[in-house]
């Protein structure tokens, strides 16, 4: 019988060892298949940065095994703990990363904290590739005096507490005050005011928690004031999230008209989305409100407002010194122009009443391991494109290879250049040659240390119990809190 075509008479005939034929040219995958090993390979981190790189993986090397690591017992990092509680559109992405975490060529290990349970250096030599997604897991501090009083909080924990995750799940902020300061303009920011301040009853179908949810029902918060140090033009949220607040059930914005002088001819320049968000600001605060929304308006409990060229100098103490009773800002004016525009003290300040504080100026991320070059003052470790600068075999992806920026989409863009770049050198050899153990090597280390991971299968035990828990309310889940009452429940 005549052979089909060349490429399937090559691979059902030729010997592999050999090259093809000539004209014969081969496609990626099988290019790939041409290696006889199958290349381990490890993601660190099982957040939007993490399944996404090991999406790309999987999709183009039909061979290649990934293993993610990840500190939580659950999957998938700020889709869970750090995407609002009601956007939960935004979450469905956690049905693709199930799909991938589905695949036999992919496992799941929970309850692995990298550089205690397990270095990097032992990941490298159990691994032909590491991929660090680790993201940001710290806050930008303030550094200001009182930032240490209590009813000062990071909006990072605050996030942490509503959202459920484990390590803020006591952080039990008091809101029995009327006004409360976030100080940072984007969507971050936005988030923890919109939380504050929707009637807790459009929050009980949602996954919230419900020991946060008891505690904004019980909440007097009726102001809250977001602060930038720079402009109207220079706001980091974007066009959505301002919307969703300006729609707030129950609430009226607070806009300072002269904050918005001259800025009409500014905004003819500038780039679309960024026009548009702008219009939006300058409409609300200079547009007298239709009929209804005026009604809408003149019925709202509760405000909020933005307050620019404002830069926090410092948290102000109740006379007993235990609390915060206000926050010192610096009034500041704007140099220079464009992407250099910067926000200078005139020399004035104002003081804002206030008893909560929540400061949201950026998230940040940790070194992992003393091994893993790191970039202190950026926040990030050096890369070259994902590449980690001076270690061959280590990569990055997310916030640890760019800064704590952008949305999940970006991050999905980032990461499959990651997982391209990775394989671009494992097609030109500049990967470990011959097999690698990869979980075999990790998984005996991490028993004789004491450590016993968490599966997919786990996983999906814990979240048929969550989704259990929340049907009796109506929610779609009631997440787990604590480690020890999920690992009870595994069994362990």
């Amino acid at each position: 019988m005549a052979p089909r075509c060349w490429r399937w008479w090559y691979w059902t005939a030729w010997p592999r060892t050999r090259p093809p034929p000539a004209g014969c040219t081969l496609s990626v995958r099988q290019q790939f298949s041409t290696q006889e090993q199958t290349p381990q390979i490890c993601v660190v981190g099982s957040g939007p940065a993490g399944f996404y790189t090991a999406q790309h993986l999987l999709k183009h090397h039909p061979r290649a095994h990934v293993d993610i690591f990840e500190k939580q017992l659950v999957p998938f990092g700020l889709v869970r703990f750090g995407v609002a509680p009601d956007h939960p559109e935004v979450k469905n992405v956690i049905n693709t990363f199930t799909q991938t975490a589905h695949s036999d060529r992919c496992a799941f290990h929970g309850n692995v904290v990298v550089g205690r349970d397990v270095t990097v250096p032992e990941l490298r030599e159990a691994y032909h590739a590491v991929v660090l997604s680790y993201g940001a897991e710290d806050h930008q501090a303030l550094g200001i005096p009182g930032e240490e009083l209590p009813g000062v909080f990071s909006a990072r924990a605050f996030v942490g507490w509503y959202n459920g995750l484990p390590e803020n799940r006591e952080l039990a902020p008091d809101l029995s005050c009327d006004t409360a300061v976030i100080l940072g303009q984007g969507n971050v920011a936005l988030d923890v005011a919109r939380i504050l301040l929707t009637p807790p009853e459009h929050l009980e179908k949602t996954d919230i928690t419900e020991a946060a949810l008891g505690v904004l029902r019980q909440s007097r918060v009726k102001t809250v004031w977001i602060v930038g140090r720079r402009g109207p033009l220079q706001v980091a949220f974007t066009i959505k999230e301002l919307r969703e607040m300006i729609q707030l059930p129950g609430t009226r914005p607070i806009l300072d008209p002269a904050d918005f002088l001259g800025l009409q001819d500014r905004i003819k320049e500038v780039p679309r989305p960024r026009k548009r968000l702008t219009e939006l600001l300058l409409r609300t605060a200079t547009e007298k409100p239709g009929a209804e929304e005026a009604a809408r308006q003149a019925s709202a409990s509760r405000t909020w407002g933005l307050r620019f060229f404002r830069s926090p100098q410092q948290v102000l103490p109740s006379p007993d010194g235990r609390q915060v009773a206000g926050i010192r800002l610096a009034v500041t004016r704007l140099e220079g122009v464009g992407d250099t525009t910067r926000a200078v003290p005139t020399g004035d300040v104002e003081d804002l009443p206030c008893g909560l504080v929540l400061s949201s100026v950026g998230y940040k991320s940790r070194p992992i391991d003393y091994s893993v070059p790191f970039d202190p003052k950026l926040g990030v470790i050096p890369n070259m494109e994902g590449r980690v600068v001076d270690v061959p075999g280590l990569y990055c992806s997310g916030w640890v290879k760019r800064g704590p920026t952008g949305v999940i989409a970006t991050t999905m863009t980032d990461s499959f250049l990651t997982g391209q770049m990775l394989l671009q050198d494992l097609k030109a050899g500049l990967l470990p040659s011959g097999p690698r153990p990869g979980y075999v090597a990790i998984e005996a280390l991490l028993s004789s240390r004491g450590v016993r991971p968490v599966s997919f299968s786990d996983w999906e035990k814990l979240d048929a119990e969550e989704v259990s828990r929340g049907q009796g309310t109506g929610k779609p889940r009631e997440k787990l809190l604590d480690p020890q009452e999920m690992l009870r429940l595994l069994g362990r």
